[in-house]
């Protein structure tokens, strides 16, 4: 991975850089050399950051004693190595500090209703149905849906359950399917458990599950799982438009890269929280 890479990806997301002329080069530089270091790694010297960042020795070094002067990297005793403090930690704690998933999850679902879609939600499995735990609409009052925090409805019918169920092994998934009457909710809605265990396989493989009116005439939704250290699913993202807004080619073509990122930022504050963030029960 060359530097620029590295710059682009600091906010963990490739291709969400702005526009070059308004970053700031030396920024992006010292949190590369942040990011160096790691469980694996712990201590490194000047040499090391620079080989691991990308960076010449000269900027390594400059940028290295930078940060030990600012307080966040420590020289080790014994060597010329250094490691990070414990004041690294601040960087983190705004963030851990701000809540539980569905408070993380509503800011990034605005970003994306009403500009992408007219319904984004978060949700939890819970024997055979989807909690919604964080939702943002606009719209969709006139086509009579309402998914408040708090509203269940059968995991089998929705993209959002799907989303979760398709990663779990086939004994739990039989389970929660199991857990609920599977009732048509629709001409599109599938309800054998069969067709609907070949469906998650499905799911599973493409990486996220689609809906086109399968709980309610008129809407189409595109979902994704929320995946824990271990890639177990603990919530799922979704984004729904109604039926007139958009083609469902179009729909997924449009929303299909954007459930995904939002569904690993959000997995990613699971795993670097160590737990710190995650689903309310």
């Amino acid at each position: 991975m060359t530097n620029k890479d590295r710059e682009v990806e600091l906010d963990g997301t490739r291709g969400r850089a702005e526009n070059p002329k308004n970053l700031v080069q030396s920024v992006a530089k010292a949190f590369a050399v942040l990011r160096a270091f790691g469980a694996d790694l712990p201590e490194l010297t000047v040499a090391e950051v620079a080989a691991r960042t990308g960076h010449d020795r000269g900027t390594a070094f400059r940028l290295i004693h930078t940060l030990v002067d600012l307080g966040y990297l420590r020289a080790v005793p014994e060597g010329r190595r250094f490691r990070l403090t414990l004041k690294c930690l601040e960087l983190g704690y705004a963030a851990l500090s701000a809540g539980d998933l569905p408070a993380h999850a509503r800011p990034l679902l605005r970003e994306l209703v009403p500009d992408i879609a007219d319904a984004g939600s978060l949700g939890v499995l819970e024997k055979g149905e989807v909690i919604y735990l964080a939702r943002v609409e606009t719209g969709l009052e006139r086509l009579g849906v309402v998914r408040r925090p708090g509203t269940r409805i059968g995991a089998y019918a929705t993209a959002l359950g799907q989303a979760i169920l398709a990663w779990l092994p086939r004994e739990q998934q039989v389970a929660q399917l199991g857990c609920v009457e599977r009732v048509k909710l629709s001409d599109h809605t599938l309800t054998d458990l069969d067709a609907l265990l070949a469906r998650l396989v499905e799911v599973r493989a493409r990486g996220y599950a689609v809906s086109d009116g399968e709980n309610a005439y008129g809407l189409r939704t595109v979902a994704a799982p929320v995946l824990d250290a271990r890639g177990a699913p603990v919530a799922g993202v979704s984004l729904t438009v109604g039926g007139g807004r958009l083609a469902m080619p179009d729909f997924i073509a449009l929303t299909e890269p954007r459930v995904r990122t939002l569904a690993e930022e959000l997995g990613s504050a699971v795993r670097l929280s160590l737990g710190t963030i995650g689903a309310p029960r």
